[in-house]
């Protein structure tokens, strides 16, 4: 009896061995997703990633089932700006957004004529096709902000619209909200500054910068906007967040309140610089949350050099989020879950 007992042992052992060196190793990949992908952005629509990235001249979208293929997929330019006007030059910061079943373009433009901050504005384009990459895109004009500023973006909270994007205001850049009362405009009266670059990690470079706002909602109700700090060429440019507790008015610029430190910051341990102009998205199955992000792998005090890269984030028990700390470039990751 023992003996047989013993063959039987032995045989459940093997066949498990076995069925681990037959299982599939886990899929992963490194970053960056572009080598050259300053100011990135990404949304997962209809099973797909719809990816871009500031290219200057034009506006690129980049389409893959997976989140990692937006490395090796072809780009297709979708709009090249006018020769001459108050959008023709700078194309920066691009967003594709779906709403109310159309696509829309928000990106940051100034006129070639008299290229600068004082003519720089974020614009929209609209396309009704069921696929970014392809049909037209109609040029809807400029945002009627209050300020000119750049990196425009759009969420939806309480069966509202509201608009959110870096202000030029004096020496700063400031983050200003308003209410949408449609896609390409803004009740311009209910505009308000909700943070102004205050404490030092937000002064780097020589300037006072706030820019590159995004809208992400809490496990337990909370607003989150999460923005860049500091000049993109500071090797400490960081990313800074600000809450609204669940109930609060997103225009009253007493509900958000700052993060005192980075919530996302430069590692001299990985490597990792000039973490910032983030956005966010899923694995396919919708279990785990996603941060886009550039950074820089020299300390170099330059603008250039930005790659886009992609990392898993988690949540606190409290219901805000853990970004963690910035991957190496050669750091192994799983690819999301459900691919």
């Amino acid at each position: 009896m023992i003996y047989w007992k013993a063959l039987f042992v032995s045989a459940l052992l093997s066949s498990a061995l076995g069925a681990a060196a037959q299982a599939p190793a886990a899929r992963t990949f490194t970053n960056p997703l572009k080598q050259n992908g300053p100011d990135p952005w990404i949304i997962r629509h209809g099973g797909q990633y719809y990816y871009t990235n500031t290219m200057g001249q034009n506006i690129t979208l980049w389409k893959s089932p997976t989140l990692e293929g937006v490395q090796a997929a072809a780009g297709t330019i979708v709009w090249t700006p006018p020769t001459a006007g108050p959008n023709s030059t700078q194309i920066w910061a691009p967003e594709l957004h779906f709403l109310g079943g159309k696509w829309y373009l928000y990106y940051t433009a100034t006129d070639r004529a008299k290229a600068g901050d004082n003519s720089r504005y974020v614009f929209v384009l609209e396309n009704v096709s069921a696929d970014p990459t392809t049909g037209t895109w109609v040029d809807k004009g400029r945002v009627n902000t209050k300020y000119s500023g750049l990196d425009g973006t759009v969420f939806e909270h309480g069966k509202r619209r509201y608009f959110v994007y870096s202000a030029y205001v004096g020496p700063q850049s400031v983050l200003a909200i308003a209410p949408m009362t449609n896609p390409w405009t803004i009740d311009a009266a209910k505009e308000t500054t909700i943070a102004a670059p205050t404490l030092d990690w937000e002064k780097g470079g020589g300037r006072q910068i706030l820019e590159g706002p995004e809208f992400l909602a809490g496990k337990k109700g909370q607003l989150y906007l999460v923005y860049s700090a500091s000049a993109c060429w500071d090797n400490n440019y960081s990313l800074g967040m600000l809450t609204a507790q669940p109930g609060a008015d997103p225009l009253r610029a007493a509900s958000w309140v700052k993060s005192p430190q980075p919530v996302f910051h430069p590692s001299a341990e990985t490597g990792v610089w000039g973490t910032g102009h983030n956005g966010f998205t899923t694995s396919p199955d919708g279990r785990e949350n996603w941060l886009i992000y550039h950074a820089k792998a020299a300390a170099d005090g330059k603008c250039e050099g930005r790659s886009s890269r992609a990392q898993r984030f988690t949540w606190r028990p409290d219901g805000s989020p853990d970004f963690g700390v910035p991957a190496a470039l050669a750091t192994p990751q799983p690819v999301p879950s459900g691919e």
